[in-house]
C-alpha cells in the first residue's frame, strides 16, 4: 500500500493527504500547488485537498468520490474535471467563485434542482453532465430537454456538453438546428407537394474537368529540367565507356609486376 493510502474500518480507501499532494507535485508548501492531476486513483476522500489555496486546475476523474466537501475552499478554482465518480451533491461548488470548466459526467445527479447551487458562478462558461465519447452520464440526462431547462436555470452558460450556446460559432449552430427541424416536419405525412426540379447551387459544367493551363515560367522550367535530364544521360553513358575501358586495359596485363602503384 501506498504511504498515502490509508485503510479505512470499511477496508481499503484512498484519501488525499499531503504526502500525496507532495508526491504528485513535487512542492512542500500546499498552497503554492497550481496545478493537479489525480486521475484513477481510487480516492474516496478528499482529505487536505482544501489546503491548495492557489489551486487552479484539479483533475479528479475516474476515482470514488461521493463528498466535495473540501473543495469549497479552492476560491481560485478555475477548472474541475469530476468526472465518472460518485456524486450526487455539487452544494459546495456553489462557493468556487471563479469556477469557469466544469466536468461531472458520469456521476449520479438525478435532477435539475442538485445543479440549482452552481446559479451563482457568473464565470461558470462550460459544463458537462454527459459525454458520448467516454460513455459518460448522469441520470438527469436521461430527459432530452434537460439541456433547454438548464440553459435557462444558468444562462450564464455558453457550453453544455461541448455544444455552444452563446458566441461565436451559436447561431450557425442554431440556425442548423432549424434547418434538421423544418426538413423533418417536411417530410411528414400531409406535407405539400415539393416543387419542380431543383436548380443547381453552381453553374452547369461547373464539375467538369478542365485541362490545367501551363504558364511560360512552367515551360522553361520544364524545358531546363529535360535539358539538365539529357546532360544526365550523356555523362552517365560517358562515364559507363571510361569504366569498360580501364577494365579493358587491366585485363591485357598478364604480368602482376607491370601494375603501378
Amino acid at each position: 500500500m501506498e504511504p498515502w493510502a490509508e485503510k479505512g474500518e470499511a477496508g481499503e480507501t484512498v484519501r488525499v493527504t499531503a504526502q500525496l499532494l507532495k508526491a504528485k507535485t513535487g512542492e512542500f508548501d500546499l498552497e503554492s500547488i497550481l496545478l493537479l492531476k489525480l486521475r484513477g486513483l481510487g480516492i474516496s476522500d478528499l482529505g487536505c485537498l482544501g489546503e491548495c489555496a492557489s489551486l487552479e486546475w484539479l483533475d479528479l476523474s475516474g476515482n470514488a468520490i461521493s463528498q466535495l466537501g473540501p473543495l469549497a475552499t479552492l476560491k481560485s478554482l478555475a477548472v474541475l474535471n469530476l468526472s465518472a465518480n460518485r456524486v450526487c451533491s455539487l452544494e459546495p461548488l456553489g462557493a468556487c467563485e471563479n469556477l469557469q470548466r466544469l466536468d461531472v459526467a458520469g456521476n449520479l445527479l438525478s435532477s435539475l434542482q442538485q445543479l440549482q447551487c452552481l446559479a451563482g458562478l457568473r464565470r461558470l462558461e462550460s459544463l458537462r453532465l454527459h459525454d458520448p465519447r467516454g460513455r459518460l452520464t448522469n441520470p438527469v440526462c436521461a430527459s432530452g430537454a434537460y439541456r433547454g431547462a438548464l440553459a435557462e436555470l444558468l444562462p450564464a452558460l455558453k457550453a453544455i456538453d461541448g455544444q455552444r450556446l452563446s458566441g461565436r460559432g451559436s447561431e450557425l449552430y442554431q440556425l442548423c438546428r432549424d434547418l434538421d427541424s423544418s426538413l423533418e416536419r417536411g417530410g411528414g405525412a400531409g406535407s405539400p407537394e415539393p416543387p419542380g426540379m431543383a436548380l443547381p447551387w453552381v453553374e452547369e459544367g461547373y464539375w467538369e474537368w478542365r485541362p490545367a493551363r501551363r504558364s511560360s515560367i512552367a515551360e522553361e522550367a520544364y524545358r531546363q529540367f529535360s535539358a539538365a535530364l539529357r546532360e544526365c544521360r550523356e555523362l552517365s553513358q560517358r562515364a559507363d565507356d571510361t569504366i569498360s575501358q580501364a577494365e579493358r586495359a587491366l585485363s591485357l596485363r598478364s604480368d602482376p609486376s607491370s601494375y603501378v602503384f
